[in-house]
């Protein structure tokens, strides 16, 4: 009995300092806390989506000989294809072109079809032709047709000399070498694309089934040329503000102060319109959807100054959309470096801000605006896609140097906001609670690419590249 009582005591002696860490470990845990909850992963590290829309370039004409993009057909540094024209009875080859100030071509429906041409790639000298003879055979006294080119200038492209900063990007973040417009047509439909994934003509305020397809004529606000009628349109189908407010996302539609130089009926020149963030127009759409009346979000459509102001101070909404005025936009004739620089504000204004490290920013251009480009664009619709134009992501986790070679679109933009921020949801008449007769959910498309590919949520956050407003233009 004297040995088993021996024995118990030896065991709870050799217990004793098991017991005394386990009591420290239990200790040191309640002294501790929590454990921390883990971070956003994922696509979730991006609390701030900036979609920036310059206009009228295609994507050869700015990044048609950037080293590893699918640009434009070379050897010996040749280029192996030219265009027609019937005037010079010569096939014009692709060129340097070192003019700050482009002239382009006319951008509406019929001239997407045209200079496609069945596949073929061919028609953009003799729409330029037509279009300069229209603009400004009905214009001969504006301004604008003494700095027109005799000849068009649509087959030219730019490279690092002219638009440096713009390549800078491309180098240190990703260049998106196969992004279309999502309407093979002008900027209207294309800013309605870029906000609700369609363009429509709706008869009736409020009757989202009074809506049919417009791949050109949508109808645009009183005071734009292309309204005759002074007839306000009515944009009664669902744009994405409406899933946003309905989540609690915040949003904002920046505009800057100015003008608008964009027409349509096959003219590149008309009476510029007067634009600010109150004045709805072809670059301001939003202001005329029901959704956003309805919802009382009219308010957040400001300036650009309160775009600068919200990055400056860390205070950038979920999602935004940033449009320029005619001076910076770089629609011909707005000088490349004047928009240039005005992104380039842009870009600089986020990246020394507090949101830089949470922000993804994409960068691309509505239209080709009549510029060369050699690539066919797919058919998803009848509707789109339309011609290639450039596209940049520029964020603290995008991969540096990537050329994303996926088929991508507008929709794509619209694709990423609703999986970062409404778990997947959709514009779909199907499960939005608003029915619309749109013919398919864009965003679905099986051919459409997936932007999360162009980010390594892996590395840490990539350092600012503040750059110059004004680099030497040679």
């Amino acid at each position: 009995m004297l040995h088993a009582r021996a024995r118990r005591l030896r065991a709870a002696l050799l217990a004793l300092p098991l017991a005394l860490i386990g009591l420290g470990v239990l200790i040191g845990a309640l002294l501790q806390g929590p454990p921390a909850e883990a971070g956003p992963q994922g696509i979730h590290k991006i609390k701030h989506v900036v979609v920036i829309m310059q206009e009228n370039r295609s994507f050869d004409s700015y990044f048609g000989t950037y080293p590893g993009a699918d640009g434009i057909p070379m050897q010996n540094g040749v280029p192996t294809v030219c265009v027609p024209d019937a005037a010079s009875h010569a096939c014009i080859k692709p060129y340097h072109d070192t003019n700050n100030r482009n002239s382009g071509g006319p951008h509406d429906h019929d001239d997407a079809v045209g200079s496609i041409n069945h596949g073929a790639m061919n028609g953009f000298i003799f729409r330029a032709r037509e279009g300069l003879i229209n603009a400004c055979t009905s214009n001969v006294n504006d301004p604008r047709c003494s700095r027109t080119p005799g000849n068009p200038d649509v087959m030219g492209y730019h490279d690092w000399h002219e638009i440096p900063n713009y390549w800078a990007y491309a180098k240190n973040f990703v260049l998106q070498d196969h992004m279309f417009e999502s309407d093979a047509s002008w900027s209207l439909p294309m800013h309605l694309y870029m906000v609700s994934g369609w363009s429509a003509k709706c008869t009736t305020a409020r009757d989202p089934s009074s809506c049919v397809a417009a791949v050109q004529a949508p109808g645009s606000p009183p005071g734009e040329p292309q309204n005759t009628t002074g007839a306000v349109p009515h944009y009664a189908w669902t744009d994405l503000t409406y899933l946003l407010h309905r989540a609690g996302v915040s949003w904002g539609y920046y505009v800057a102060d100015g003008s608008e130089p964009d027409c349509a009926d096959n003219k590149m020149l008309c009476k510029s319109v007067p634009q600010n963030a109150k004045t709805p127009g072809i670059w301001n759409p939003l202001p005329w959807f029901d959704t956003v009346k309805l919802d009382g979000q009219l308010g957040n459509i400001r300036s650009t100054g309160a775009f600068l102001k919200a990055a400056r101070d860390g205070k950038l909404p979920s999602v935004s959309w940033v449009t320029p005025s005619e001076d910076v936009s770089e629609h011909p004739p707005a000088l490349v470096t004047a928009g240039q620089a005005y992104v380039t504000h842009l870009i600089n204004t986020v990246m020394s801000g507090p949101d830089w490290d949470s922000t993804a920013i994409f960068l691309a251009w509505d239209d080709w605006g009549g510029f060369y480009d050699h690539v066919a664009p797919p058919k998803v619709d009848e509707q789109g896609y339309g011609l290639r134009v450039p596209g940049l992501l520029i964020s603290a986790y995008a991969k540096q140097g990537y050329i994303d070679h996926q088929t991508l679109s507008f929709d794509a933009y619209l694709k990423f906001i609703e999986d970062d921020f409404l778990g997947g949801a959709r514009i779909d008449p199907k499960t939005d609670g608003r029915p619309d007769p749109r013919p398919n959910v864009r965003e679905n498309a099986r051919i459409l690419g997936d932007l999360t590919k162009e980010f390594d949520f892996s590395q840490d956050p990539r350092r600012p590249l503040l750059l110059p407003l004004h680099p030497a233009f040679t």
